[in-house]
């Protein structure tokens, strides 16, 4: 059998498994070629080393990867693509090693790629703006907020009271 593209390939797979939509296979593809580029960075001695990445590896990469490619809408990009959790990847992973476009030692299982990390956490949690703590507000009085129909509170009184 001759050689498929790397677009060939994705369209054989989507046919049998329509879960992702084909961007989601090059964004890992381009996934992998980051996270193996930034562990060389990180591990020097590796570029000697096979280039063999784990699961959980290409997982903070894929992380590391969407958060720099999408910012925000990293967990939007995704989902829409109909990736909402780690074993997504896993999934994505191994039906690219099935047409032998990645390869896998024997110690790789699609259990590698679960539960890793939650998507909240790991794509919305970066862009939440830290919370500054409530100070307590003050009252005419200087010693806390004035509850109603304290001299200085704002808001309804009973009638008759003034």
């Amino acid at each position: 059998m001759q050689d498929l593209e790397f677009s060939e390939v994705v369209e054989l797979i989507c046919k049998e498994d329509n879960r992702f939509d084909r961007k989601a296979y090059t964004f890992v593809r381009q996934a992998l070629d980051s996270t193996v580029k930034d562990l060389k960075k990180k591990q020097p001695d590796r570029t000697t080393k096979s280039q063999h990445v784990t699961g959980a590896e290409l997982l903070e990469g894929i992380r590391a990867y969407a958060l720099e490619q999408f910012g925000p809408l990293a967990k939007t990009v995704l989902n829409t693509w109909g990736i909402t959790r780690c074993r997504d990847f896993g999934d994505i992973v191994f039906n690219l090693i099935e047409y032998n476009v990645f390869s896998k030692t024997e110690n790789d299982r699609r259990e590698d790629f679960a539960d890793i990390y939650e998507f909240d956490e790991a794509f919305v949690k970066p862009f939440v703006p830290a919370r500054k703590p409530r100070r307590a507000s003050l009252g005419p009085s200087g010693r806390g907020a004035a509850s109603p129909g304290e001299p200085g509170a704002s808001g309804p009184t009973e009638l008759g009271k003034a």
